[in-house]
This record gives structure tokens, sequence and C-alpha cells, in this order.
């Protein structure tokens, strides 16, 4: 493979090629892309972009042969590793598939959620509902769609299944395709565009679809592993220097971002901050060698940001100034940042890994966003000083570090224990917009910029095999036994899983739809939120035909000690009912029902317009049945699986008083 008349190993390649042409070897774009890994700042003439070698070197031919279709240029390499990265997929998901009657153990909530999601991306198809806002969870405030992952780019187009199989299957299939799908992505664009080789291009797609920071966030964030558009977006982003093809280029970078705007934003904007940063560092690299490529990708990226800002106008928006929007996380979460020493460790759904370590240096299950193994650390600086001369190698590196010291939060942490030493992050946690990022989640955009390497790494062997023999075998069993010890540490576990409390009858059966309409809501004891998430699959189960009071969602913080807080809570602001059962099902001693405690929880229902209070067999059900049974003055009836006190009769009584 060869750049511009060097070989991948820094040789001259005329003797095994014909004599370059100087004119179009400087424009040879294609290849150029291909071998990366070959891109030193002594001998490369030409960006790092991808563009068609006709469309940079005209005057090569007049009239290029078409490229041949995706499809009809696939070999059984390629087939093998689509197959590999389904069979893998559905062996992570398989707990899920194999039980349709489980839930994901470390992470129930989330999933509730987005089965909730997946039922309003349905109704906004077959209701033609507006989609940016909600008030089918914590009526009557609403609920802010734009301000929660509402992943509408996914919700709509599986409006199908979700409507032949109901959400919790959907919720399967968004989970097992997010996987598939990223990892073919990631193969395609590695070996269409960065390598020639097809193993180096599967080890890199591997890695990045699967990593640990992947895996962790399978178990119960399927907007995050959602990555199939972010290699994509890198290979039009560095498109945009084509000459002349400004609007094409800017066009199709612009449908990306839009696309992934709305499954994910966190995803997008680590990818623009990585990817400025590395065409800053290139373009000034090269800025004396090739002076026009600048002008021509400012004037793409021009294009794409008018388009993108155009188009995700009004939704941002509704998301920072619409309904219960929200101003910042909340501040606890601005302090989550990665363990130092959960760099070299193992996550726990790594085979090597175990879930005492990883508990110790991570917040939870979902977020172990930075274990990456003694091996892989290794391999990865190892390979970056192997290939050091590269600029390109030299600034993924950086951009990596840069990540790296972001994730660390506020202050640095290593092996559990507070350092006192702040971080990069203390300068920036409290920055309009970046104070809605969770700072462990910048280690996530470390994954991809490894996964690359690794494949550039493993295409220069292929290489340095190929351009001397006599080294072959020994290039080969060294290149395999890094790879494996760095990679085998980390391969994926399936998710856990646990049996789900069952839709009660009363919602499967229809029954609610005599309490429960347009002026009324159901009230689910205890109200839902992070701990109780049930209420949030009901209202999913009925296509969001039935509306429920409170909400598991991020929401605007309304302390009546400080009106300009508008930091996100995880759940409404605190109400005296909903407070009131928190705390029993916490297992706090039942307060004294006093008159006063009976008028809040009647005000509380006139305000969420219920129409109906249910509570089903839980820890503390008894509990909290005999304490409702006193506030409200009379005894539940059993129903469908559940207890349920008919109230409106009391609500209503307000309007009738007026």
């Amino acid at each position: 493979m060869t750049i511009t008349g060097i070989d991948s190993t820094g040789q001259s390649a005329g003797g095994n090629v014909l004599p370059p042409d100087p004119a179009a070897d400087a424009d040879d774009l294609d290849a150029e892309l291909r071998a990366l890994e070959s891109l030193q700042t002594e001998v490369v003439t030409a960006p790092i972009a991808v563009v068609p070698a006709a469309d940079a070197a005209p005057e090569r031919q007049a009239e290029p042969a078409p490229r041949p279709r995706w499809w009809r240029s696939l070999t059984w390499r390629d087939v093998l590793a689509i197959v590999t990265f389904i069979a893998v997929a559905l062996f992570v998901t398989a707990p899920l598939w194999l039980n349709l009657d489980h839930e994901l153990r470390d992470d129930p909530q989330d999933q509730a959620f987005f089965e909730w999601m997946l039922a309003h991306g349905a109704r906004v198809l077959t209701d033609g509902v507006y989609p940016f806002f909600s008030d089918r969870m914590n009526y009557p405030d609403g609920v802010n769609m734009m301000a929660n992952t509402s992943v509408l780019a996914v919700s709509l187009p599986m409006t199908p299944i979700t409507a032949m199989f109901g959400p919790h299957v959907a919720f399967n299939a968004f989970l097992t395709l997010a996987l598939a799908v990223t990892g073919v992505s990631w193969y395609f664009v590695l070996s269409r565009q960065f390598v020639a080789s097809r193993l180096a291009a599967w080890v890199g797609a591997l890695f990045a679809t699967f990593a640990p920071s992947m895996i962790s966030h399978a178990g119960g964030h399927p907007n995050i592993v959602s990555q199939f558009l972010v290699p994509l977006i890198i290979w039009r982003t560095l498109a945009l220097r084509a000459p002349g093809r400004a609007a094409r280029n800017g066009l199709l970078l612009a449908g990306l971002l839009v696309w992934q705007a709305f499954i994910n934003l966190e995803i997008l904007f680590m990818t623009a901050v990585g990817l400025g940063i590395f065409c800053t560092v290139m373009a000034i690299s090269r800025r004396r060698r090739r002076p026009g490529e600048i002008t021509s990708f400012l004037r793409g990226l021009g294009v794409a940001a008018a388009v993108t800002l155009a188009v995700l106008a009004y939704p941002l928006c509704v998301q920072f100034f619409g309904p219960q929007s929200y101003h910042g996380l909340p501040e606890f979460v601005r302090y989550f940042g990665a363990d130092l020493g959960s760099f070299t460790a193992y996550a726990q759904r790594s085979v090597a890994g175990n879930s005492v370590t990883a508990g110790r240096l991570a917040q939870n299950a979902a977020e172990e966003n930075a274990f990456f193994g003694w091996g892989l650390v290794i391999l990865f600086f190892g390979l970056v000083t192997w290939m050091r001369r590269n600029v390109a190698i030299v600034t993924l590196a950086g951009v990596a570090l840069f990540f790296g010291a972001m994730s660390l939060g506020p202050r640095i942490r290593l092996n559990g224990v507070d350092t006192g030493v702040p971080g990069l992050w203390s300068l920036l946690h409290s920055v309009p917009v970046l104070n809605s990022a969770v700072p462990t989640r910048w280690a996530l955009a470390i994954a991809p910029i490894v996964a690359i390497i690794l494949a550039l790494g493993c295409q220069r062997a292929s290489d340095l095999m190929r351009s001397q023999p006599a080294a072959r075998g020994p290039v080969r069993v060294a290149m395999i036994t890094a790879v494996a010890m760095a990679l085998v540490p980390l391969a994926p576990t399936p998710l856990r899983t646990t049996p789900m409390d069952p839709v009660p009858a009363f919602v499967t059966s229809g029954a609610w739809k005599q309490y429960v309409d347009d002026q009324h809501t159901l009230v689910a004891l205890p109200l839902p939120d992070s701990s109780y998430p049930d209420p949030l699959r009901w209202s999913a189960y009925t296509g969001q035909q039935m509306r429920i009071a409170s909400a598991y969602a991020l929401l605007p913080n309304q302390n009546p000690l400080d009106p300009t807080d508008r930091s996100a809570l995880f759940a409404p602001p605190w109400r005296p009912t909903s407070g009131l059962m928190a705390s029993i099902k916490q297992g706090n001693p039942i307060p004294e029902i006093t008159e006063t405690r009976r008028e809040m929880t009647l005000a509380d229902l006139r305000y969420w317009k219920a129409g109906v209070v249910v509570l089903t067999p839980q820890v503390r059900d008894i509990e909290m049945l005999r304490t409702m049974t006193e506030l409200l003055g009379f005894r539940p009836t059993w129903t469908g699986g559940a207890w349920i006190w008919n109230v409106r009769n009391l609500v209503d009584a307000e309007k009738v008083e007026q």
C-alpha cells in the first residue's frame, strides 16, 4: 500500500509499483486515507480526508470509472465480519431475549424510561402528537422531551415493532440493533476509508463496539451505545476539505449531525470536540503544503453548520428555554468523575473483571467508562510510540489523553480515595451547556480513538510483514500476542437480568379506563421515581393512553428558597404525599395521620387530577395501604392484581365547590 510514492514502512515504493506521477500522487486521497498510519509529516502532502481520487485529480482520467455499489463489493470476509457483530450483540443481550419477563438488573429504571420513550415515538406517528413535549407523565407539568433523551430518531422508525410487539420487546430490539449496527458501521468505515486489511478493520470495530464502557452502558442506556453514526460523522467531516464539493459534503454531514442529535446529544458533543481538536491540529501542521484545503474545509463546515443549526434551532430552543427545561444537571452528578485507578482496571462485565473492584472505582455499574486494563493501556502507548512520526497518530493520542483528563471530574480520585487534587473539569463543570454533561462519560470518547489506533497498528504490522517477508513470522506472533493479551480480558459477558414485576391486570385488561381519561390521571404508590419506575412501563404498555402522575425524568428544580435554581432533578419537586410514600417505602416509621396531612393529600390528588390511586404488591405495601386508607378515609378494592382507591369524586368535588 503506497501513499505519494512512499509505502507504509517508510520505504520507497518505486521498486514495487510503476513510477508515480507526481501530479497525481499528491492528490491520491483515497489511498492516503486507507493508509492513514503512513501520514508522516516529512512525506505527506495531502490532507486526511475521504474524497474519491477521481474528484481530487480529474486530470488523471477524463471519465473515471464508476465505483461499484457497496453490496457488490462485499467479500466473504465482510460477510463474516457482519455476522460476527450480530452474533456478539445477540450474545450480550441474550438474557433479555431468552427471558422476556426479565428486566436489566443493574439499571431497570432506565429500561422502563426508554420503553416509555419508545411508546412516545410510536404515539407521535400513530396519533400525531407533539414530539417535543408530553403530559403523559408528570401531569400536569409534563416532561420536556428534548431536555430528556427522547431518542426520536430511533423510536419513530421502530414504531411498527413497538405497535406489534410492545415497548418491552422494542427495547430489546433497540439495544441489540444498536450494538450490531454500530459494529457494522465502524467496520465499513475503517475498512473502506482508513485501512486496507479487513482483519485490522474488524479488530478496531470490535473494540469500538464492545469496549467495556459500551457494555457498561448497554445495561440501561441504548441511546449511548447507538454510536453507528459516529464513524460516519468522522468520515464525512474529514471529507469536507474536498475542493468544489462544499454544498454536497456539507449537506451530507448536516444530515448525520441532525440524525445523531435526536439519538444522543452528549455523544454528538464529544464527537464534535474530538474532531475539532484533531482537524485544528492537522490544519496547522499542513497549512503550508496544502493552503487551499483549509478554505474548502471551512466552506463545507459552514454549509453543515448552517443547515444543522437551521433544522435544530426550534428543538434546541424547546430544550433550553421551553416548558420544563432545566439549567444543568444536579451538582452531585457533575462531580461524577472517573477514578484514575479505573484506567488500568477491568470492568465487572469483562471476563477479567469483578464487581467488588469495579464497584469501588465507579459510581455505578452503568458508568464504568474508563476501564481499559493494563494490557490495552500498554498496547495503546506502544502503538503510539511505534507510529510516533505520524502527526495524526500523535494527535489522536493527545485527544485521548485530553478526554481522559476531562473524565476525572472536578477532584481526582485514586483507587477510591480523594487526592484533593483539582481536575481539569473543575474549571468547566459550571459553564453553561457543559454543566449538563456527566464528566466521567468523557472517557467514553477514548474507546473509538483506541479502536482507530488499533486498526492502524494492525495495518502497519500487516504492511511490515508484506514488505519484509523475513520478519513475517516474528511480527505476526508479536502482534497477535499483544492484541490478544490486551483484548481477551476485556471480552464482554452477557447482560445481567432479573424477573420484573408484571404489568398488573388492572392495566392490561383495560380496567383503568373506568377511572383515567383526558381529565384524570393514575397515581401509583409510591409515586414513580428512580427507585420505582414501574408506572412508566404501565403507561408505555397502554401506548401512553394512560396518563400518570409524577415521573422518572430530568425535570427542573422548584426550590422555594431559591427560585433561580433551575438545575435538574431526576423526579418532580417534592410534594407531601409523594414524600410520605417514599419515606414509608424506604422503611421509615409511619408518622401520625392528622387532619392537616389529610388536607395535604387531598390537595396533592387535586393537583395531579387523580382518578384512581393504585398500589401493587411490593415491599412495605401493607404499610402504604394502611396509610393511604387512613388519609382518604375509605378502604380500597382489590381489582386486577392491585389495590385501588377511586378518588374521582374527591377530586371532582373541587370543581363543584368552585
